[in-house]
Formats: C-alpha cells, sequence, structure tokens
C-alpha cells in the first residue's frame, strides 16, 4: 500500500513539474489499478472498448426481444403529444380505446425490430475510439462512454433507423396488421368524429400526424437509456464486469 502511494505521489509531481503536451498518456500509462501494478495505455482503450462493447450488446439484445420496449416503463414508446385529444374522448367513439392499445403495441414492436439496426454502427463507433477518448471517459461520470457513443452515432443511427423504422411501421408484426395500418385507422376514425357536428361542438381537430420520426427519436432515445444503465453497472457493480479486462481497468 505504502509503495502505491509513493507511486502515485511521483506520477503527480512529476506532471506537475514536466507540464507535458502528453499528460493524457502519462497519466493512464502510469494508473494504478487495484492489484497494484500499472495500467497500460492500450488496456485502458481496451478496456473502455470492450465496456462499450458488452454494454451495447446487452441493452441491444434486451430491446430487441419480444416486449423489450414495450414492457419496460422507462423506454416503452407512448402515443404521440398530438393524440391527447384522441386519449380524452376515446370513449366517445366506438373500438377506439382497443384501437389505442393497438397502436402502442405495434409501434413498440416497429422499435424492437429497429434496434437489430444498431450493433454495427456501435462497432464501427467503438473501435474507432481514441487513447485521449479513452481516458476522458475512464474518469468521466456514470454516462460518460454513453456520451462518447452518443456524440458519435446518433446522427448515423437517426439516418438508419429512419428508412427501418418506416419499414417496420409498415410490416405485419402484431396479428398480420402494421402499425402505420392501426394509425391509419385510428386517426381516420378520429377525423370523421372530429369533422362531426359532435366533434365541433367539442372543439377537436384532424390529427395529420407521420409516426416514422416520432418513433424513430422515442427508439434511440430508449436505446441510449439502456446502453447507460449498463455503463454505470460495469461502473459500480463488480459483477457486471465480466471480463480479466474489465475488472482491471474498472477496479483501478
Amino acid at each position: 500500500m505504502k509503495s502505491r502511494l509513493v507511486t502515485v505521489a511521483l506520477i503527480v509531481f512529476g506532471i506537475t513539474i514536466t507540464g507535458s503536451s502528453c499528460d493524457v498518456l502519462t497519466q493512464v500509462a502510469s494508473t494504478v489499478n487495484q492489484t497494484g501494478t500499472a495500467l497500460t495505455t492500450d488496456q485502458v482503450a481496451q478496456g473502455l472498448k470492450e465496456a462499450l462493447k458488452v454494454g451495447t450488446g446487452v441493452a441491444v439484445k434486451k430491446l430487441t426481444a419480444t416486449d423489450g420496449y414495450y414492457l419496460d416503463k422507462i423506454v416503452k414508446i407512448d402515443l404521440p403529444p398530438e393524440t391527447q385529444e384522441i386519449i380524452k374522448h376515446a370513449k366517445k367513439i366506438p373500438g377506439l380505446d382497443k384501437l389505442l392499445e393497438d397502436v402502442v403495441l405495434q409501434i413498440n414492436r416497429s422499435a424492437e425490430d429497429a434496434a437489430k439496426q444498431a450493433s454495427p454502427i456501435f462497432v464501427n463507433a467503438i473501435t474507432s475510439m481514441t487513447i485521449t477518448d479513452a481516458w476522458g471517459i475512464l474518469k468521466g461520470s456514470d454516462d460518460a462512454a454513453t456520451a462518447y457513443l452518443k456524440n458519435k452515432t446518433f446522427n448515423q443511427l437517426a439516418d438508419l433507423y429512419r428508412p427501418t423504422v418506416k419499414k417496420s411501421l409498415d410490416k405485419p408484426i402484431v396479428a398480420g396488421i402494421s402499425a402505420n395500418q392501426s394509425w391509419n385507422t385510428l386517426t381516420q376514425k378520429w377525423n370523421v368524429f372530429a369533422s362531426s357536428m359532435a366533434g365541433k361542438i367539442a372543439g377537436v381537430k384532424a390529427v395529420n400526424f407521420s409516426l416514422d420520426e416520432y418513433v424513430t427519436k422515442q427508439a434511440l432515445t430508449g436505446l441510449f437509456v439502456k446502453v447507460q444503465d449498463q455503463e454505470k453497472l460495469i461502473r459500480t457493480d463488480i459483477s457486471a464486469r465480466t471480463t480479466d479486462l474489465l475488472k482491471k481497468v474498472f477496479g483501478s
């Protein structure tokens, strides 16, 4: 223990007096882990990449499973805000309650289907991580790796997800009916009511809204929530560090 403290003290002293432009490399190479041995820059980088691969792999696996979105209270995709009037008046229109539930189930199934596209994008971003990125992530907050990944992949994932989500929304996933079919049936039924005398008296408006962009955004938000959960586990729970490298790097 004494030698470990001396080592750390010397590192701090050395960094202070040198002011080297390669501070990051010096710090990473000199970090002392729980076993008392120094972590190399390569170990830190590889450990962070491994943590992200494990975290994103678990997150994608959970969300692509049946009910991965639908039965998860945190990431479940509810109806868009534009449907609040429909929900409020649903009981006035026969069958509308059932249609509302059908749409919610369908859009969550579509998100579960689309999440299968995330893994290759994540792997590409993880592979390109630099030593500087890795050191900042290791010493960062519980969501530093997720923030890095989101910054590197969100736009690319969104571009990939839009056509994928649209395809999933058009796919007859549940009982031979697609999410868009259920949504169109719901909005058509509602718009008939909105244009009727009863609807005009109630002061409601017709709904003309595409699910594609809304579901894309919500699906990606849920995906990064799950990645963040896995990152926090690896940082704080020893049992989540499933390899020797993860134990060594995150035990430092």
